[in-house]
């Protein structure tokens, strides 16, 4: 069996923030949680615990995310005086 992308929910300090979820998502949220409990051998998490790890995940693995935040790409100046010599 393949391993689940999240298995450790970390308790860290909460900051408050109200998302409005489709049912569909919070059934898929549930059903996450629930497999995690039956890999992991423990108790079935919160579902609402699983969305912090699941958007850090997705944000540390989105390239163009990375990229982006990493700014734009820096350009090495060229000066116009310099002699190129070959060996």
């Amino acid at each position: 069996m393949a391993t689940l992308k999240l298995t450790n929910v970390p308790d860290d300090k909460p900051v408050k923030v109200t998302v409005e979820l489709p049912a569909a998502v919070l059934l898929d949220l549930t059903a996450y949680a629930e497999a995690i409990g039956r890999e992991t051998g423990q108790a079935t998490p919160d579902p609402a615990k699983l969305i912090v790890p699941m958007i850090q995940r997705f944000m540390a693995t989105d390239r163009v995310f990375a990229k982006a935040r990493r700014g734009p790409p820096r350009q090495v100046p060229v000066s116009t005086d310099a002699t190129v010599k070959s060996g």
